[in-house]
C-alpha cells in the first residue's frame, strides 16, 4: 500500500468516487503534467453538506470541517485522474478558498486551512502548496465554503 494510502487511512477518511458536477462543467481537466481541478463543495454522497454562511449559519469549527470535505473531494478528483496511481503526484501546487461569509467575517484563512492541513497530513510537502483563502457574499446553491485546486503530477 502506497504510504500516500496509508496515512489516509490511518486518518479514518474514505476518498469517494469523485462528486458529479452540480452545472455544465467537468471536475478536473487534464493539461500536460496539470490537473487543474474545479471548484470542489462540502458534498457528500451526492448530499450538501454544510450549508450557509460561516460564522452565522454554521460555526467555524463547521466551516473548517466543510473545507477537509472539499479537500476530500479534490483528492478524490485528483486520484481520478492519475488512475490512482500515487506515484504519479508531484506536487499541490496551489488552493483556492472561497468562503461564504458576511463582511465582517475575517477568519477565512482559519477555514481554509482545514483543507491545506489535511493536504500536508495526507502528502506531506507534496501537500503543501500557495493559496488564496477570501470571502464571499455567496456560493452556489448556498455552499459554506468550495475550493479549487492545481496540481502537478509526473
Amino acid at each position: 500500500m502506497h504510504r500516500f494510502e496509508e496515512n489516509i487511512k490511518q486518518l479514518g477518511i474514505n476518498i469517494p468516487d469523485m462528486p458529479t458536477p452540480f452545472a455544465n462543467y467537468v471536475p478536473y481537466k487534464l493539461s500536460d503534467n496539470i490537473v487543474y481541478v474545479s471548484g470542489q463543495g462540502p458534498v457528500s454522497k451526492g448530499n450538501l453538506i454544510y450549508k450557509g454562511k460561516v460564522g452565522d449559519d454554521i460555526s467555524i469549527n463547521d466551516g473548517i470541517k466543510a473545507a477537509e470535505l472539499c479537500c476530500v473531494n479534490i483528492i478524490a478528483a485528483l486520484k481520478k485522474s492519475i488512475n490512482g496511481d500515487w506515484n504519479r503526484l508531484d506536487s499541490f501546487l496551489k488552493l483556492g478558498g472561497f468562503v461564504n461569509c458576511n463582511s465582517n467575517f475575517y477568519d477565512q484563512p482559519k477555514i481554509i486551512n482545514g483543507a491545506s492541513d489535511l493536504l500536508v497530513k495526507i502528502f506531506g510537502d507534496h501537500g503543501r502548496h500557495a493559496r488564496f483563502a477570501v470571502g464571499s457574499n455567496s456560493l452556489p446553491m448556498n455552499m459554506s465554503v468550495e475550493i479549487d485546486a492545481i496540481i502537478k503530477i509526473k
